[in-house]
């Protein structure tokens, strides 16, 4: 049963994603909470140059006030059918990039990170650039 949530809520779904088993596997199921595939999501991301942080909605921090955890923040899994995923990201990039070729190298990033680690298929990655930042004013504000 899908909960339709807001935007950048890591489970949209409270069930468990199952990975098909290999054929002839005798040793049994295999499962992946959402939260795993946000956290691949999140440590990949980061990995993109350009990419500043995944940043997340209102609804993201009142649930970071209740204990939602950073690397959910920004993200949301849905389930598209029993093979297939749909990755949401919300993300802040770095001024100056070209924000097309940083979206579509995210997404390939994402995108082949996921289904390399779980063997999920993954039909879309989704991204929303909500705002662009330049770095040496982050750099400043941390002084």
């Amino acid at each position: 049963m899908k909960d339709k949530g807001k935007a950048g809520e890591a489970i949209v779904e409270q069930q468990d994603i199952t990975v098909a088993e290999h054929s002839g596997s005798e040793y049994g199921q295999i499962s992946i909470n959402n939260n795993v595939i946000a956290i691949i999501a999140h440590e990949t991301a980061k990995k993109v140059p350009g990419v500043v942080e995944l940043s997340g909605s209102l609804a993201d921090g009142i649930a970071g006030m209740i204990g939602k955890k950073p690397k959910d923040r920004g993200i949301r899994v849905e389930k598209e059918n029993e093979e297939l995923l749909t990755i949401d990201l919300t993300v802040v990039l770095e001024y100056g990039v070209c924000i097309p070729e940083i979206c579509v190298q995210l997404q390939a990033a994402v995108k082949e990170a996921i289904e390399s680690m779980t063997g999920q298929h993954v039909y879309s990655v989704n991204v929303v650039v909500q705002g662009i930042r330049n770095t040496s004013e982050k750099s400043d504000e941390e002084k």
